[in-house]
């Protein structure tokens, strides 16, 4: 009889763990400010749910936040929570007009998310952000994020690939076809994958950042392989 009970409650266990893993993670838009704030607008999205994958994923999504309104070295800035590195921002700027006054340079920091792709395996969040420091011109990044779905873990780019030279050689012809007009800071012949690869619906979608692989005149660099191309390459292909 005792055994029996054991038997039930681990049984209780296993499906209440199983059930959280089952649920298929959503998301809300989220603008976080603080109360001195006037130059930093945030709006991102944030899984809704009280789970320990929505959590991981939060947890990355708030750490590119904070990683891109960094100035000084990261023991100096507030890394502890956006709010805090929005206010370290703001108070930069202070500081900046305090020493220049003359200076006719406003700073502003601009950071955006969307979830772009979405399955039971697989999330892909786009962030795109912008910030200007008094400088020429402000400095635009987007990055991808890919999570596993059931964990929340975020997956290292080279780890979406069961093949990743052979996906290489299929994304150098789709990258070919979209630079012919643009001028690269190296030759086709050397070929590399960008730094963000992601999930969308057109397919699997390479970016390069301004300066990556081009001059600043030549802007971001994107372009989408279709999944039916790539899916042989690819670990995650329930789509």
């Amino acid at each position: 009889m005792l055994k029996k009970r054991y038997l039930l409650i681990a049984c209780f266990f296993w499906m209440l763990f199983s059930c959280e893993n089952d649920v298929l993670i959503t998301f809300s838009e989220t603008n976080i400010t603080s109360e001195n704030n006037r130059i930093v607008d945030v709006n991102i999205p944030l899984a809704s749910q009280n789970t320990s994958a929505a959590k991981s994923i939060n947890s990355a999504i708030e750490g590119y936040v904070i990683k891109t309104l960094q100035i000084r070295e990261p023991n100096v800035a507030n890394l502890e929570s956006v709010k805090g590195s929005i206010d370290s921002f703001n108070n930069e700027y202070t500081d900046f007009i305090a020493q220049f006054p003359e200076s006719a340079h406003s700073w502003e920091a601009q950071i955006d998310g969307e979830v772009i792709f979405k399955t039971p395996d697989i999330i892909c969040v786009s962030l795109t952000s912008y910030t200007n420091t008094g400088g020429a011109h402000g400095v635009l990044n987007i990055s991808f994020l890919n999570f596993e779905a059931a964990t929340g873990k975020l997956i290292d780019t080279p780890k979406l690939f069961i093949d990743i030279e052979g996906f290489k050689a299929i994304a150098k012809k789709h990258f070919e076809a979209s630079v012919k007009d643009k001028d690269l800071l190296f030759s086709s012949d050397n070929f590399q994958l960008p730094k963000n690869i992601g999930y969308s619906d057109d397919g699997i979608i390479l970016l390069y950042n301004t300066y990556e692989i081009a001059p600043h005149s030549a802007g971001i660099i994107e372009f989408s392989i279709p999944f039916e191309d790539a899916k042989s390459y690819l670990v995650f292909n329930s789509f």
